[in-house]
């Protein structure tokens, strides 16, 4: 099975100077909890709800009106390829401890995001349980 057949299609990116309010408004209205940072037409990070929670509302400096996503999102970025057998792309979910991984075609283009949750639909079982465990092993 292909990354393709799993990942959930369609996923748009915002700017790192989007508010921080609109970034959780749209993860309240698409029901998601990431959401990819872009910039300059590239994938330069991603604000997770934990970001918000962590790097932003937990510090006592934050002030939510003001802040940006730029703010509170993890830099860099981890992708896989639409073409990418699924057990692979789980593989590097997996090594890396990430939820989510963008999905990017042969254009480098962003076309979909590949959840622990559309894993679970499509993957084997026992490929899911093993990729659970070790990616909420630091989580209770």
């Amino acid at each position: 099975m292909k990354v393709k057949d799993a990942m959930h299609k369609g996923a748009d990116w915002v700017s790192p100077d989007t508010p921080v309010t609109e970034v959780a408004k749209l993860m309240c209205e698409h029901d998601i909890g990431a959401i990819p940072i872009g910039e300059d037409d590239r994938l330069i990070g991603m604000v997770t709800d934990r970001d918000i929670v962590c790097k932003g509302l937990a510090q006592e400096s934050f002030d939510a009106r003001r802040a940006m996503a730029r703010d509170v999102m993890t830099p860099g970025i981890h992708c896989c390829r639409e073409d990418d057998d699924l057990t692979k792309a789980v593989r590097h979910m997996e090594a890396l401890k990430v939820r989510r991984l963008p999905v990017i075609n042969k254009s480098k283009r962003m076309v979909g995001i590949l959840s622990l949750g559309d894993v679970s639909v499509s993957a084997p079982g026992d490929l899911l349980s093993e990729c659970v465990k070790s990616i909420a092993a630091h989580h209770y």
